[in-house]
């Protein structure tokens, strides 16, 4: 439950600190006094969406903290232990920062966090239900989720979604497969042209660069001729050639090194440069004797070449580019021979997720439907303790398309009267109606917890449009939640206030030009007073004062 909320320049609440205690807590006080901003500060700690506009006037940031008591649930612990989170002293702090520019931070147990994880650990702490809320209720989606928390089928609603999604893709992959064939056996005549010219030529990888210098080579053979022979001779042939005087040189450093060792090393130098000068002039005379002009050959390099040249103005720049298009266009091929038998393959395989995802569908619609038995009778019972007594409620299940929830259109169908047809819940309730049965359905759906303190259940403004003996009964129904749920309650109805454990009343007040809104606990005469404004108005009379007194110590011995 929520132990304390801290509010800092949130809209007109400059700061306030504000103790709440398990039971019913009643939040009151005029129309505009800013009642509904302590939901909506609630609300940002479970999640609920930040704007700079919540930011006060002239401040840099809002800042909202809750402390809560640890939820005794193992999935609560799982949960922040999978984030890295502890609580401490068996209590959870979880904060939200607003900057003026409208950019939001959150935080729990002191460590920055997503504020999607607020709203994955909301529904342990907390709920928030309002009149937006009973608007809700006239959507299908809403009435079926709702449906679904009675029935806990989380699990299996996840096993839908999950075989929904992989039928699907199957599906989107066989649409695609058709609705690109087509084109393909459009495009497979070119691509098979392509493929007979390029392996016409049946190209090698780096052919291009072998046949280009060996090009050069025919037709720069004189040249190369002059230029080899000159230097075969200068080091062997010639009268001054290098190989002599190497020879020359090496024998008469060999008579040095015989009187001075001194010059042995440098007989090492020299013998591999004599023997490296030997095969130079070895491999230059074999070069010479395989160099010769070869116009024929010359014309072949040529028109290979060409070839080769015609082909990258086509599909790239280099062989590998060409190869590596070849292997593409053959890809293609492969895939216009080959759509049939992949087709099949999809056909088949979508037949069988199909059928696993309507198994699955059954079976979550057998679920749903002995829950809507049972929540049914126990709305009615509900329903006929908020002085609704013989109105009849039922959930009509539907065939619906197969879509990622099922198979299956919920509707809520009311009959307010004895006699009357049941009608969707839009077309029969009026404003009191309709908030009787969203209180109905919050209390059925409420989980049981075993005498201990769940969550904090937040109602906002949830009897609006009703009054008199109907109010009364919300406020015991709303006491009776509170067994087991802190509830805090914005009320502007006496009959309901006069249930309350604890009592606040919201107000606002000028303070240096500003305006600023504060919240405070009333105790004693202080209650009575605000209960007997309740009931009279701005005009408090004794007689008001004194139906106030009567009606707190009649609802505290009732409730």
């Amino acid at each position: 439950m929520l132990v304390e909320l801290v509010v800092e320049n949130f809209a007109v609440v400059e700061r306030l600190r504000l103790p709440l205690h398990a039971g019913l807590n009643a939040l009151t006080g005029e129309t505009g006094s800013g009642k509904s901003l302590m939901v909506d500060a609630l609300s940002l700690l479970l999640g609920g969406r930040a704007s700079a506009d919540m930011v006060r006037t002239g401040s840099a940031r809002a800042f909202v903290s809750g402390r809560f008591e640890v939820p005794a649930d193992p999935d609560f612990s799982r949960v922040l232990e999978g984030a890295g989170l502890e609580a401490e002293d068996g209590e959870i702090l979880l904060e939200r920062e607003i900057l003026a520019s409208g950019k939001s931070r959150a935080f729990v147990a002191s460590r920055p966090v997503a504020a999607s994880f607020l709203k994955e650990i909301a529904p342990f702490l907390g709920d928030i239900h309002g009149q937006h809320d009973q608007q809700k209720l006239f959507s299908g989606d809403s009435q079926r989720e709702l449906l679904d928390e009675a029935a806990g089928v989380s699990e299996p609603l996840a096993e839908v979604e999950s075989a929904y999604q992989e039928w699907h893709s199957l599906v989107r992959t066989l649409q695609e497969l058709n609705r690109t064939e087509q084109e393909k056996l459009r495009m497979a005549d070119l691509w098979n042209m392509q493929s007979k010219e390029i392996e016409a030529l049946e190209l090698s990888a780096g052919e291009d660069a072998l046949l280009e210098n060996e090009k050069r080579v025919l037709k720069n053979v004189a040249r190369l001729s002059e230029a080899a022979t000159v230097a075969h001779d200068a080091l062997s042939e010639s009268e001054h050639a290098v190989a002599n005087g190497l020879g020359l040189a090496l024998k008469k450093v060999e008579e040095l090194a015989k009187i001075d060792e001194s010059l042995s090393g440098l007989l090492e130098t020299l013998r591999p440069a004599q023997i490296a000068v030997k095969e130079a002039a070895m491999e230059l005379s074999h070069y010479l004797s395989h160099l010769e002009a070869d116009p024929k050959r010359l014309e072949d390099l040529e028109n290979r070449l060409a070839q080769i040249e015609k082909l990258k103005r086509k599909y790239g720049s280099s062989i590998d580019e060409i190869l590596a298009f070849h292997a593409q266009v053959r890809d293609q091929l492969n895939a216009v021979e080959s759509a049939g038998e992949r087709r099949a393959e999809l056909e088949a395989a979508i037949a069988t997720r199909e059928t696993e995802y309507k198994v699955k569908a059954e079976r979550l619609r057998a679920l749903r439907t002995k829950a809507a038995k049972k929540l049914e009778k126990a709305v009615e019972n509900e329903l006929g303790g908020l002085a609704m007594k013989g109105t009849s409620f039922r959930i009509a299940l539907k065939p619906a398309d197969p879509a990622p929830h099922g198979i299956d259109a919920v509707e809520f169908l009311v009959s307010a009267n004895v006699g009357e047809e049941l009608k969707p819940l839009d077309k029969v309730a009026s404003g009191g109606e309709l908030s009787r049965v969203a209180l109905a359905l919050k209390t059925c759906i409420v989980p049981k917890t075993n005498g201990r303190i769940a969550r904090t259940l937040v109602f906002d403004e949830v009897d609006s449009g009703v009054g008199g003996a109907a109010a009364e009964t919300i406020g015991r129904r709303l006491k009776k939640i509170s067994e087991s749920n802190q509830v805090l309650c914005v009320t502007h109805l006496a009959q309901i206030a006069g249930f309350a454990d604890h009592h606040y009343v919201v107000s606002k007040r000028e303070s240096a030009g500003r305006t600023s809104a504060k919240v405070d606990e009333m105790l004693g005469d202080e209650r009575v007073r605000e209960i007997g404004r309740m009931l009279s108005g701005q005009h408090l009379s004794a007689e008001a004062l004194r139906h106030a007194e009567k009606l707190i110590e009649e609802y505290a011995r009732r409730g």
